[in-house]
């Protein structure tokens, strides 16, 4: 199986789409998928769960002061982070958090789609608007646009083959 292949099988099926049934109905779709398989692809390749030569954590590349402080007092997703880190059995505190991503990928998986949330758009149907959204949440400090056309690609390709009959 190619790398790449398995690397998004594994996300989808053993971070993301645990981590969505720990989240409300409303917070799964086709879109929330392809766009944390695409920022995933993005952040780590889906492989590095501690950023090489950076603070970051977790699949998704969270910083303890950034993503993961954000989530924990966004006022739309407070309360859903609390009940993720319960679920998880980690302290809703942002250390406590960011220690736990780099060992946790549902948990990582979980506060991705919960970032995602905090963004006050629909989710994008459309590579430019994924990269839009991406910016918008992650905030990258050094953003790869020239890498973002093909980890889309090649999300919206896995999916669709996994849902192929």
């Amino acid at each position: 199986m190619d790398p790449e292949i398995k690397r998004l099988t594994e996300a989808y099926f053993y971070a993301i789409l645990p981590a969505l049934d720990l989240l409300p109905d409303r917070m799964h779709s086709i879109a929330a998928e392809r766009m944390l398989l695409a920022i995933g692809l993005q952040e780590s390749r889906l492989h590095y769960r501690r950023q090489i030569g950076g603070p970051a954590r977790g699949l998704w590349q969270f910083e303890r002061g950034g993503g993961v402080a954000g989530v924990l007092r966004h006022t739309t997703t407070r309360e859903l982070a609390e009940d993720i880190c319960a679920a998880r059995r980690v302290a809703p505190m942002a250390s406590a958090v960011y220690d736990r991503l780099e060992h946790d990928d549902v948990l990582a998986a979980a506060f991705a789609r919960l970032l995602l949330w905090t963004d006050p758009y629909p989710l994008p149907t459309t590579e430019p608007d994924g990269w839009s959204l991406y910016m918008r949440t992650w905030r990258p400090g050094k953003p790869h646009i020239r890498t973002w056309p093909g980890v889309w690609t090649a999300a919206d390709r896995f999916l669709r083959s996994e849902r192929e009959p």
